[in-house]
């Protein structure tokens, strides 16, 4: 598991995704808000395993809370600290 934030390589769509994991939405809600297939939400979601070492949605969730990545939001100006 990728243990410092500077060791965090997600692609921009994949923080939309992994703070829409945090919020509990499922792959489909996740496609619907970001008017992407459901496919491609399960892509996304794999990479964000693949990329974090973890195997499951509670994991990504408990990962990006502890380390602060929940604390990310997108504007219209890009990511901001809350």
């Amino acid at each position: 598991m990728a243990s410092h934030r500077s060791e965090i390589k997600l692609s921009v769509r994949e923080l939309d995704v992994l703070a829409l994991i945090v919020e509990g939405q499922s792959n489909v809600q996740i496609a619907i808000q970001l008017l992407i297939s459901v496919n491609t939400v399960k892509t996304h979601v794999n990479s964000i395993y693949n990329k974090l070492g973890l195997s499951n949605r509670v994991q990504v969730a408990t990962f990006a809370l502890r380390s602060h990545l929940a604390g990310l939001f997108h504007s219209k100006e890009g990511y901001e600290e809350r």
